[in-house]
């Protein structure tokens, strides 16, 4: 993937940047089109890689991968999208741990920006963007997770309650997408890193029977074989990886039976995915679908970043159980 995707920015020497899409563009060559969060799971996947296989060229890629989102940023850590920056600061977060970059700046500013998405509108929560009506999980669920980290448990357990109260449905335990200030409707739409990062928040605050119902509800009503759903592409590619990151978390954290079945979904999947992976010069191309092989010559899907990234979280999540 590494090969494939990670590039200069504009040809500057001493960056580096993953290019949205594979064989690129000629915008994706010059990354006119400016996907943050993908970047910031790209370099959560450096992290896990790390992790799992320290190397001074890494921890070198790591630094200046950090700097170039800065310079791509346009010299700003934060945008107008609160999940944005949470999913950012999730990945800094990990590399101040391990002393891999100095990111403290980059912290407090993404920290300050999140306590400022905090309303009371729809009883609070934080919007998904600066200016919009609308509160969701994906925002709220790795902001939660953030603040945990952070030590700000009484800002996590609001959060986290909240979504609890307002978007968990109490039929099936799935969490729903999100809710309009302007009219009250709840967006039911189901995606499985709504249901990742919701998870993720329990387990940071040790409300384990909320996500133990999390994972049966996952494997009930969204991997009923084993396997975690696939995308077109796009956003979609990283959703099901995201819950593979937390459901990994769970099957090592969480004293409950429901760990056992993370851990099944997270190594049912990852066998599928590595399985189904096209075998190309530049490395394993993985499918947008895990429960299918990835097509070759690649599909507009498996092009994708989002996709690719995706893939190696998936395995960088079962390399860990």
């Amino acid at each position: 993937m590494c090969a494939r995707h990670l590039r200069r920015l504009w040809a500057i020497p001493g960056t580096v940047l993953g290019r949205s899409g594979w064989p690129p563009t000629l915008s994706q060559r010059f990354h006119w089109h400016w996907n943050y969060w993908w970047q910031a799971h790209l370099l959560d996947s450096l992290v896990d890689a790390q992790l799992r296989d320290p190397t001074d060229e890494r921890a070198l890629l790591i630094n200046r991968f950090i700097k170039t989102v800065h310079r791509r940023n346009f010299d700003s850590w934060v945008n107008d999208y609160y999940d944005d920056i949470a999913w950012l600061g999730l990945a800094l977060q990990r590399v101040r741990r391990l002393q891999l970059s100095t990111v403290d700046e980059a912290l407090e500013a993404i920290d300050k920006r999140l306590h400022e998405g905090w309303t009371e509108d729809l009883g609070g929560g934080i919007w998904w963007r600066r200016g919009d009506s609308f509160k969701n999980t994906p925002a709220n669920g790795p902001a939660a997770i953030f603040h945990a980290r952070t030590g700000d448990q009484e800002r996590a357990r609001a959060m986290t309650q909240w979504l609890t109260d307002t978007l968990v449905d109490p039929e099936t335990g799935l969490v729903w997408d999100g809710i309009r200030a302007d009219t009250g409707e709840v967006v039911k739409h189901i995606f499985s890193y709504c249901q990742g990062v919701y998870l993720g928040a329990c387990l940071e605050q040790s409300r384990w029977d909320d996500a133990a119902r999390t994972i049966r509800a996952v494997e009930k009503h969204m991997a009923p074989q084993g396997i975690l759903p696939g995308s077109e592409g796009g956003d979609g590619g990283l959703f099901s990886a995201i819950a593979a990151r937390y459901l990994a978390l769970a099957a090592k954290n969480l004293p409950r039976p429901e760990a056992e079945t993370a851990k099944r979904l997270v190594q049912k999947s990852a066998e599928a995915c590595w399985n189904g992976a096209a075998q190309e010069k530049t490395g394993p191309l993985f499918s947008a679908e895990w429960a299918r092989p990835a097509p070759t010559p690649p599909g507009q899907a498996e092009r994708d970043l989002s996709v690719q990234i995706g893939g190696w979280m998936l395995l960088e999540a079962a390399a860990t159980l």
